[in-house]
């Protein structure tokens, strides 16, 4: 059986089943406004670039809270400043949790990071730990040598670069690196980007690599997120290309707790947070595991 008559078996099955769903559970609830839904694919047929204009022309027409039905997902749209405020004061745990897409499942360790969570005690402990330990003025304060020498290599590179005359750089991409080094030297005591990264081994290599393909897939929108069916065959091979990369991700965060297990004595990796994690680790070694360590690093 060809792979396109595989996709219309499975459509025409979802088709019936949505329909018998409907006739079944038909009930009257109090949703906001919605344009009329196609079943199935409900209002992704609406959605067109730039993305803002469209929304903002459903609200003139519905109101300015309406909903939306992307295939499975259940959509709120609120385009009234006084209703967004009441979103993230009032009703904030309400609405806490993040929609549940494939990308976090592989490579967001099954949802257990801070960005990823669901609210409750863990995503409550995520977010106690980062306050203290990772965003804290201390911390800050610690990693302010780590600032000021990234910011005085970018500077000596650009004097560099213009030393011979005027000389374009591309910024957006020098401000992303400079960010990078950052945090990983903050996180791992190591730089992946800039000069020394040229003769930095292959892991500087697999290292942006991984980052570019990450920005890459996070951008790209999957249809079986909003039409979970589709996730049953992987005709365009996106959730292989997601495993694929949750397998780098896990095994060079792994690799970097490994090496902190060995080298604790090594000045570059003694004041990094993966460093002050394994420290905790110690001491609580039923909730520090490896994995809630990679999580919070990630």
């Amino acid at each position: 059986m060809k792979m396109e008559e595989i996709l219309i078996y499975s459509l025409l099955l979802a088709l019936i089943l949505w329909v018998a769903t409907k006739l079944i559970t038909s009930t009257h609830k109090n949703h906001p406004p919605s344009p009329l839904a196609l079943p199935i694919l409900g209002h992704l047929h609406l959605l067109k670039e730039p993305l803002h204009r469209t929304l903002f022309t459903l609200s003139q027409k519905h109101g300015p809270i309406f909903s939306l039905k992307l295939g499975s997902r259940f959509l709120v749209v609120v385009s009234s400043p006084s209703t967004v405020q009441e979103c993230f004061t009032k009703n904030d745990i309400v609405l806490a949790n993040r929609p549940r897409f494939i990308m976090g499942k592989y490579v967001g360790y099954n949802y257990t990071t801070l960005g990823l969570a669901p609210y409750g005690d863990h995503w409550r402990n995520l977010r106690r730990l980062s306050t203290i330990e990772i965003f804290s003025s201390t911390r800050l304060n610690m990693s302010l040598d780590i600032r000021r020498d990234e910011v005085s290599r970018l500077l000596r590179r650009l004097y560099q670069v213009s030393a011979d005359g005027f000389a374009k750089v591309e910024l957006k991409s020098v401000f992303s690196e400079l960010t990078f080094n950052i945090i990983m030297r903050m996180m791992a005591g190591k730089r992946y980007f800039g000069d020394e990264a040229t003769q930095n081994s292959d892991e500087g290599r697999r290292f942006r690599e991984m980052i570019k393909e990450l920005f890459e897939l996070a951008v790209s929108s999957y249809p079986g997120d909003f039409l979970p069916i589709l996730q049953l065959v992987d005709y365009d091979g996106y959730i292989k290309r997601i495993k694929d990369l949750g397998s780098k991700t896990d095994e060079l965060m792994q690799g970097m707790i490994h090496e902190h297990r060995s080298n604790k004595g090594d000045l570059n990796i003694k004041n990094s947070m993966i460093t002050h994690l394994l420290s905790m680790q110690e001491s609580q070694p039923e909730y520090y595991t490896d994995e809630i360590i990679k999580g919070l690093i990630q």
